[in-house]
């Protein structure tokens, strides 16, 4: 490993590039934080290799999308246990329902997946008993292309412009921890070595 500033930025990028490609990659569902101290993991759906944006889909219908909506701060947390790596990143999050983003995550997203959007309650609401908010017809199969696009409505993709990355790596000597801030992703990082 290149232990440079700009080494460990591509490690950060190889590692979230590599989650994108494998659900069983130890950084493809990251936790993911909101400014009311909720945590909750998420699938990680995009992440550019400048690490200046971070894309999950989520339910327009959530407490977070409500809570994030045109803009707020998100805190975002992937490990891998095995590399003994960790990223923290922050930054500013927002919510997308409609235009060429949520549209673009909406088309590419599996009928499995977007089976999730059908139900008739959204994240969070109470229900009669333990279960899926889902119709019955939808419990034990994926939707048809038709049947999904009635849960276009619910959809919606939350954006984090990452501001701060921490990386982490633990190791029998100690560790080695890196600090990148910046204002907004159009800014260059600024980075620090720092104490692990």
């Amino acid at each position: 490993m290149d232990l440079t500033f700009a080494g460990v930025l591509a490690d950060a990028a190889t590692r979230l590039g590599e989650a994108l490609k494998s659900a069983r990659h130890p950084m493809h569902a990251p936790v993911i934080g909101t400014a009311d101290g909720d945590l909750r993991i998420m699938v990680l759906r995009e992440a550019t290799p400048d690490l200046s944006c971070l894309r999950f889909n989520t339910d327009w219908r959530s407490p977070k999308a409500r809570l994030i909506a045109n803009g707020g701060p998100v805190s975002v947390l992937a490990y891998d246990p095995t590399a003994r790596v960790q990223l923290r990143m922050q930054g500013q999050g927002r919510i997308e329902r409609t235009g060429p983003i949520a549209d673009a995550a909406w088309s590419a997203a599996q009928l499995s997946s977007k089976r999730c959007y059908l139900a008739t309650s959204g994240p969070g609401a109470v229900l009669d008993g333990p279960g899926a908010a889902l119709p019955e017809h939808m419990l034990n199969r994926s939707p048809t292309a038709d049947e999904a696009e009635q849960g276009r409505q619910n959809f919606a993709v939350l954006l984090v412009e990452v501001q701060t990355l921490d990386w982490l790596q633990l190791t029998h000597h100690g560790g080695v921890r890196a600090r990148f801030v910046r204002f907004s992703a159009a800014d260059d990082w600024q980075a620090a070595w720092v104490a692990p």
